[in-house]
Parts: structure tokens; sequence; C-alpha cells
């Protein structure tokens, strides 16, 4: 017989792939197969009660195995119905987002940030339409770039292959936010603008441009006509034979004199035409002098920096007049030049010559006669001194009056434009003032008349009233007016003292128009050096020795209100009086240093010595320093300038490194702080410019290098130079750090 079934081999025969229904029948099954099993013993009923309990206990097992599949199936059935709403709600924000995507008036393409692509709007590449149906999602975007680039409608730039504008987007691609225009067929044009996202996907808006770039165009083609038109205007209207050629040496204008006096007619001359067909011409028609040939203007014309203009006088062939081409350069690479007839003027010349030669024998012939009316000028002169002398003071008696009485009518009158010409008649009185106090000093001087009163003056003192008389004049032409403080006593005259001074600083005030003007007194041994320094114009060597001679100013067009040119004659006049030594150091463009030298008492000003220590930068106090600026970067320049001019630091800044070692070398300046960048471009870089500088400058003086590089051999190299490395961006204390050592001393 064979034995009955175990609960274990019941749960044998349950396959795990089975579903519920399945179990539930075998289950049945078996116990139908128990009872039936049961009921045929022959033998021991007990037996079969028990087997037929196992089997109830069993089926017991099974309903309760069966509730749990059906609540597992319950929770199954949930979890697909919320799974299933889930991507519903995907497919309707996904299709929202496409409309969204779609409404957008720009072409819009999505990347993800694996570089593929997401999505994308019909109007996305909408210029290229042969691509259009390339534009999947799943597409890379190397090759999205190398389908835009087969397209036929792209439009590249001359020059550029279809490879060189794929790598120029890869290149642009690896950037988080750009904006290119791109061309198209037909003149039509896109902005292209990518933008990465925060995920790292790539946003892409094509905007067409087309109308805009019209309308810039039709706009700048208009003002070009427009301002052609008055440069046309404008050369017919010179008497002159004038020509433009542009960098590529092509003719851009000409006017209708350089057709006549080349004997042209004027269709021989077009836009365009290279330099070489005129050369021609002017070959043909005119002898060039034999050391400056007609090669020489070629070789003027090709050259690549042109730092200088080119002028000659040459004759027409067959010696029928003289004329005069001169060219200059300028700034797009170009070049202007012009033709003049000058044989007039060397015929007025040449007349000039002959009537010298006749009066130097009547030069000769009245001689005699000359040294007669100088010995009568002599006398008339010294009356007119005296005249002078008398007369002036008197003069500013009534004067003085009439510049209070305006002054109490600006007071009272409310009406601008009376109150305005008021203002312009109190100026007028001023200079009135000035220059008849000037003839007086002059006469004064001149006759020997001049009172002296030696005593020790404090500078200090004196220092502070110039500076309240003069930085108004100097603010209302925007210059820096500073003054070093100066703690020393000197032995000289206090009104004549006074007036050298004002009269220098009025000088360079007068002739500065950008920058600042310095004041300073120097310690040396027995004497302190007063000097007075300014960023103008310069004296040329030439002019340097006529300058202090009355009635001469080298600014010939400056009005009679600025002075009739007696400042600096009173200056030396009153120096040689004082017995103090004048010396002027100056070149053109670099600005005058002019220097008094006057005894010291070998005593400092008590009074400034009790007085409080220097207040810190950023108080209205100047610093005791002066400090040169090496920078090739305008906007760095001024941004450091303005700074230290806050501070009161007296600043010169110049471009270059040979610029700066020039300045030092023929003004004499002694800076005491260098701040020079070190990538200065072409020439000596910073480095090199301090070492240069190291000779020029006072021991003290101190040297900084302002670098973004922060190698090891710069660092060794700059210490082993003594010089201070400021490394960028320089914050403002860094930079305070660095003037703080002149309010300490």
């Amino acid at each position: 017989m064979t034995a009955p079934h175990q609960p274990a081999d019941v749960e044998r025969m349950m396959a795990p792939e089975d579903d519920m229904d399945r179990r539930h029948e075998k289950l049945v099954r078996i116990t139908q197969s128990l009872i039936r099993h049961i009921e045929d013993l022959p033998g021991d009923t007990g037996v079969g009660y028990a087997q037929f309990q196992r089997a109830a206990v069993l089926e017991d097992e099974v309903r309760a195995r069966t509730r749990e599949l059906e609540n597992a199936l319950d929770l199954l059935n949930a979890s697909n119905e919320r799974l299933s709403e889930a991507w519903r709600e995907k497919d309707i924000a996904r299709q929202n987002l496409a409309n969204a995507i779609e409404a957008v008036q720009e072409g819009f393409a999505l990347f993800d940030a694996d570089d593929v692509l997401i999505m994308c709007n019909s109007r996305f590449n909408a210029l290229l339409p042969d691509i259009v149906a390339g534009l999947k999602p799943g597409l890379s975007f190397d090759d999205y770039l190398r389908l835009a680039a087969s397209s036929r409608h792209l439009a590249l730039p001359e020059g550029t292959t279809r490879e060189d504008w794929i790598a120029m987007r890869q290149r642009r691609h690896a950037e988080r936010h750009f904006i290119l225009t791109q061309g198209m067929a037909e003149g039509r044009w896109v902005q292209v603008s990518e933008q990465r996202t925060a995920d790292g996907s790539t946003a892409i808006i094509q905007t067409e441009v087309t109308d805009l770039i019209r309308a810039e165009r039709q706009e700048r083609g208009r003002l070009l006509s427009t301002q052609t038109r008055i440069l046309q205007a404008t050369l017919d209207h010179v008497p002159l034979g004038v020509c433009i050629f542009d960098a590529r040496l092509h003719l851009l204008g000409w006017n209708a004199n350089l057709t006549q006096m080349l004997v042209l007619p004027r269709s021989r001359l077009r836009a365009g035409m290279h330099f070489d067909e005129l050369w021609q011409q002017l070959r043909g028609q005119f002898v060039f002098p034999a050391h400056q040939g007609a090669n020489m203007l070629a070789d003027w014309v090709r050259s690549v920096r042109r730092k200088t203009a080119f002028e000659v006088e040459l004759r027409r062939q067959g010696g029928k007049g003289s004329y005069a081409i001169f060219a200059q350069e300028i700034p797009d690479g170009g070049f202007v030049m012009s033709l003049d007839d000058i044989t007039d003027y060397k015929a007025a010349m040449q007349a000039i010559r002959d009537a010298n030669e006749t009066l130097e024998a009547r030069v000769v012939q009245r001689t005699l006669e000359l040294q007669d009316a100088l010995a009568s000028a002599e006398r008339a002169n010294a009356s007119r001194v005296r005249f002078v002398a008398a007369v002036s003071h008197d003069l500013m008696q009534p004067l003085s009056a009439a510049t209070l009485y305006v002054g109490t009518l600006i007071e009272e009158v409310t009406e601008a434009r009376l109150r305005s010409r008021l203002e312009k008649t109190q100026r007028s009185l001023d200079s009135v003032s000035a220059l008849l106090e000037a003839l007086l000093d002059i006469s004064r001087l001149e006759v020997g008349q001049a009172a002296l009163s030696i005593e020790p003056i404090a500078l200090a003192p004196l220092f502070r009233q110039l500076r309240e008389e003069f930085t108004p004049l100097a603010e209302r032409k925007g210059l820096r007016l500073s003054f070093r403080p100066a703690p020393a006593t000197v032995l000289s005259d206090r009104i004549y003292l006074r007036r050298i001074l004002q009269n220098l600083i009025s000088n360079a005030i007068r002739y500065t128009d950008s920058g600042g003007i310095m004041v300073a007194a120097r310690g040396r041994p027995g004497c302190q050096l007063i000097q007075v320094r300014d960023s103008g114009r310069g004296i040329a060597p030439d002019d340097q020795g006529v300058i202090f001679a009355e009635f001469r100013r080298l600014d010939s067009k400056a009005s009679a209100a600025e002075g009739l040119g007696l400042g600096l004659a009173i200056v030396e006049r009153a120096a040689a009086l004082l017995g103090h030594r004048l010396d002027l150091r100056s070149a053109p463009g670099r600005g005058s240093t002019f220097s008094v030298e006057v005894p010291s008492t070998g005593l400092g000003d008590r009074r400034d010595a009790a007085s409080p220590p220097a207040e810190p930068p950023g108080q209205d106090r100047a610093i005791d320093r002066i400090a040169l600026i090496v920078e090739n970067d305008r906007e760095v320049t001024q941004a450091l300038s303005q700074l230290l001019d806050q501070w009161g630091v007296a600043v010169l800044d110049v471009a270059s490194g040979e610029e700066a070692v020039a300045l030092i070398e023929e003004t004499g300046v002694e800076p005491d702080l260098c701040l020079v960048d070190y990538q200065l471009g072409a020439g000596m870089d910073g480095l090199a410019c301090l070492r240069a500088l190291a000779p020029l400058l006072p021991q003290a003086a101190g040297r900084c290098l302002i670098t973004a590089d922060r190698s090891d051999a710069l660092l060794q190299e700059a210490a082993r130079h003594r010089i201070e490395i400021l490394h960028k961006p320089i914050s403002p204390a860094t930079l305070a750090r660095v003037v703080m050592p002149a309010i300490d001393d």
C-alpha cells in the first residue's frame, strides 16, 4: 500500500509559477485523493482519520495562503493602477511641454547632459529645410553639427570651410553661454543662443534677425553716404590737390584741384585705383630732387608704420612751376596726400632774398644812426619804467574799488543774466589787476626800487596759503594741485618769495591741460630746494632761454586776459635780486620742473612740528609721496590714479618702461613710490623697467611690480633685486599698505 502524502510533498507539488487558481485546483484534488484513500483503507480506521485530519489542516493552510495571495494581488493591482496614472500624467506633461515649445516664436531645441537631442520645435533650423527631416530625438550634438554643416542653405564666412565651422561650434559649445549671428542663404541671418542649464543640459534658441540686420546696414549705408558727400564737399573746397587712400593703398576720394594739377581728365581717377597708377603720373609729370627721389615716396607709402609725415618739393617737367607734396598717415592705416602749387611762394621768397641783400648795405649805413637811436630809446625806456612804477600803484586804487563794487552787485543781483555779466566783468577786472601788479613788479625790479626784508619764513604756512589761493583755479581746469608738507624754515623776503611761487604755480596751471601740479620742498645741504612740477606741455630746449623775457609767451593764441608774459620775467628778476638760484628742467610732452634754491636756517618749523600727525588715506590731507605709475592699460591707470589722488598722493603716469626712464632722466622727478606693471607689451617688461629706474631713484623709494604671475622664478628674480611684488587683483588695503610708510615717516 502506498504511503500517504506528507505536507512537504504537497509543498513540492506547488510550483512557484502557478497562479492562485491553479494552486487552489491542486489543493482540492489532493484533498479529494486523500479522502478516497482513507475510505479505501481496509484496516486501521484511526490511521484514516489521522490522514483526514491532516488533510483538513492542510486545507486551512491553503485557505490562509490563498488569502495572502489575494491581498498581494490587490496590492499589485493598485500599484499598477497608480503607475498607469503616472504614465498618463507624464505623457500629458510631455505633450503640454511640446505644445508650449511649439508655440514659441523662435526655434528651440534641448540637448541633455550627454549632448543627445531630447526635443525641438518645428521652427528649429527652419532656414535649413533640407536637414529638418534628420532632426529626431536621440541625435547627438556632434551629428547635429555635421548635419547642419551639410546643408546647402548654410552660409559660411569667406575662407571658412565646413570643418572649420564645425570646430568653431564645438569650441563655443564648451562655453556655458554664448551668442553668435549665423548667415543663411538668400541673405538671411539667424541669431543662435546656447545656454547651459543647472543639470548640464543645453538649450538652444534660434531667432531670425534678417530684418534687423538689413535695417542696420541701410542706416549705416545712409550715414556713410552722407559722410562721403560731406567729405567730398570739403575736399572740393580745399585749394590744394588732395587724395585719400585706404590701408590697402586704394584710392578712396579726391578733389577736382588734383586732376587739374596733374593735367588729367577727371574720369582718369576712379575709386579703388591703386596708388601705383597715381605714382606713375607723378613720376611722369614732375622732377623729384636728387636726394629725395620718387622711390622714397613709394617706400614711405608702403612702409608698415609711417611715424612721420612725408614732405618734398618738386618741379614740373620743363621747369614750369614748383610744387610741394605732403603725405600724412590717417588712423585706419591709410594716408592722405596733398599737392600744392608753391610757384608764387617760391617767387616771393626769392624776392625777399633779393631785398635782404639790398637791405644789408643799408643796414651797415644806418648802424651808427641806430646806435644813437638806441641810446635815446634806453633813456626813454628808463623814463617809461619810472612812469609805470609811479602810475601803476595809483591805478590799483580805483581798480580795487571797482572790483569791490562789482562783487557787491553780484551778491545783490539775483537775475541769472545780469549776474553772469557781472561775474564776467569781475574776472576782467581781476585780469587787469594781475597785469598791473606784474607791470609794477617789473618796474620796481628794473629801477632797483624793490625793498627787501630778509627774515626767517616757515614754508608750511606759506604752502597752505598758496594751496587755498590756487586750488579753485586748478579745479576749474580739472587739474590736481598738491603740496608736499614742508616742516622747514628759510631765509628770504616774504613778499617776493611768495610772488615767485605764485607766478610759477599760475604759469604751471596755465600751460597744463591734464594731470596735475605738485609743489614740494626738498632739503639740501644749507638750503631748501622748492620745486613746482607740472605734467603740462613742456618746453623745448630752444625756447627755455627766452621764456624769462618780458612779453614772451610760447602760447601765441592766448588772450591778453591770460597775461602779458611777465610772470616768468618777474620770477627771474626777483630770484636774482634775492640771490636765489633758479633752475628749469623740461622736455616737450614731459612737463616742466622749476626749482628755486633758498637758504635754510637749519631749524624746522616749530609750529608745524607740534601739529597733529598726518591723517590716514581717505582724509583731505596730502601725503608726502609721489607715485610713478607705469601701466599700458588706461583703465587700470585711471583707477590707480583716482585712488591715490583721493589719498593726496601726487601721481605721474606713463605707458611704457622706456617712457618712464626718459621722464626721470629729462625732468629730474624723484618719485617715492613706483608701481610698474610686469607685462607692458613691446619693449622692456616691468622688471627691466624697475632695474633701469633703480640708479635714478632715491635709495628709500619703494619699487613694486604689479603682476598676475605667481611663479617661483619671478618671485626669486624680484627678491634678488629687492623689488616687492603686488599680485593682481590689487585691493585698496594692499595699496594702502604700500602708501602707509609715507604717513609713518
